[in-house]
């Protein structure tokens, strides 16, 4: 009777498991993975003109002048008052803001942060600051903190049941190799947003930034083009003829 009795209560309890699973995950979180042998992802940050994109509709704009589609954009790494990049940013490999290995107090400081990065070769990695080296081979990067993923562990400085709520947004590399790229829908705190990466399968993942998030994904039904930013990335298709 026992037995019965045990395995009646998993019957019942596995069904909620499941469903609460997928609810946290579809109504949670914006999802975004992209695959870099097949999509075009790229970091941005002036126009032609050396002006600051800014907000995602204006790179959206600039993007369909140039006879492209955007498919997907996300604000990327931390930025100054003047909305340039706080650390390292690399584009088309020519590094025009240096590493920042500074120790001072914030987000962007708590160490360890990181560094995302696109290789020559469209390969993606992620890691910490102090291991970032620059081959020649580096087409994109750019350094956001603090790392949330790290060798599959979650940052030690992160706090279960944290107070310490916001809407963020980060990045992380899946165990295909593939990119994907996280928007909470609501205000969570830095551990759960870490979690959820390690959910995924999430070796090494990056946190972006913070309230000012946004991302344009119409694949997924979320549309957000406002903002004003530093770095952007963005995934684009040339427009057919």
């Amino acid at each position: 009777m026992k037995i019965k009795i045990g395995l009646l209560v998993l019957i019942i309890m596995l069904p909620g498991l499941f469903i609460g699973a997928k609810v946290y995950a579809d109504d949670s979180f914006l999802v975004y993975k992209a695959d870099l042998q097949k999509q075009d992802l790229k970091l941005y940050w002036k126009n032609n003109k050396d002006e600051n994109f800014g907000s995602i509709q204006n790179l959206k704009l600039w993007i369909e002048k140039n006879k492209m589609t955007l498919k997907f954009a996300m604000n990327g790494g931390m930025y100054k008052k003047d909305n340039s990049p706080q650390g390292l940013y690399i584009e088309k490999q020519k590094v025009l803001v240096a590493l920042d290995t500074l120790k001072v107090s914030g987000n962007f400081y708590l160490k360890p942060n990181g560094v995302f990065y696109l290789t020559t070769k469209r390969i993606a990695g992620i890691c910490k600051t102090e291991d970032f080296r620059n081959d020649g081979k580096i087409e994109y990067a750019t350094q956001s903190g603090p790392m949330l993923v790290i060798d599959g562990k979650i940052h030690p400085d992160f706090t279960k049941g944290s107070s310490n709520l916001n809407i963020r947004n980060g990045v992380g590399i899946l165990p295909d190799g593939k990119v994907v790229f996280v928007l909470s829908k609501k205000e969570i705190n830095f551990y759960d947003f870490a979690s959820y990466f390690k959910s995924l399968g999430c070796k090494n993942a990056l946190y972006l930034d913070g309230f000012v998030s946004r991302a344009y994904a119409p694949s997924e039904n979320w549309i957000q083009t406002d903002g004003n930013f530093g770095v952007l990335f963005a995934i684009t298709e040339k427009k057919n003829n």
